[in-house]
């Protein structure tokens, strides 16, 4: 078995587990929540195109993101535990950076600044909440156990440990900022 194949499996293994909160499940649950869940279908093609580039899976995603809106590049770096939450609209731009354990949700914008000292794609780090109608533009940094509040426009860093609510936002320090918005880690 090469490496491509081990990484999409330990990567949609991650997903389905922070989509589901299954970690041990067998065949007929897959069937089951592979069927009943477009946004598990989806994250099983980007995962295996972005493995093994393969014209198949990228038309099946190309498919996927005209009838939902999940417009995710596969050029994006979305690392392990990726949760897709109402998954609708979502636009993920090519090169964005997203870390582990990130909940992104419906409506959501991440994406290029292509003008100014933000020219550029964010960067988010792991155990991010990313409300409802969010929006983070430019070469920003998200950090580490950051909420960002439903219909919040980022365009600016953010420190780890924050709280973000608003347009214009407002940063508000939290310690453990995600508890019980992001579950079932990776």
């Amino acid at each position: 078995m090469d490496n491509k194949n081990i990484s999409f499996k330990h990567k949609y293994t991650a997903d389905f587990y922070r989509m589901t909160g299954i970690k041990d499940r067998n065949l007929v649950q897959n069937i089951f929540f592979f069927l009943k869940s477009h946004n598990l279908r989806f994250m099983y093609y980007y995962r295996k195109y972005q493995s093994s580039k393969r014209l198949i899976f990228r038309l099946i995603l190309f498919f996927y993101s005209r009838k939902y809106g999940l417009e995710i590049s596969p050029n994006a770096n979305i690392d392990d535990g990726l949760y897709l939450g109402h998954p609708y609209n979502i636009t993920v731009a090519e090169g964005v950076e997203i870390g582990k354990n990130v909940n992104i949700h419906k409506g959501v914008t991440i994406g290029l600044e292509s003008r100014g000292k933000r020219n550029g794609v964010p960067r988010i780090g792991n155990n991010v909440y990313v409300g409802i109608n969010s929006t983070i533009a430019g070469k920003v940094r998200i950090g580490n156990d950051v909420m960002i509040a439903p219909n919040t426009f980022i365009n600016f860093d953010v420190p780890s440990h924050s709280v973000v609510i608003g347009n214009p936002a407002i940063i508000h320090s939290k310690s453990f900022a995600t508890e019980s918005y992001v579950n079932f880690c990776v």
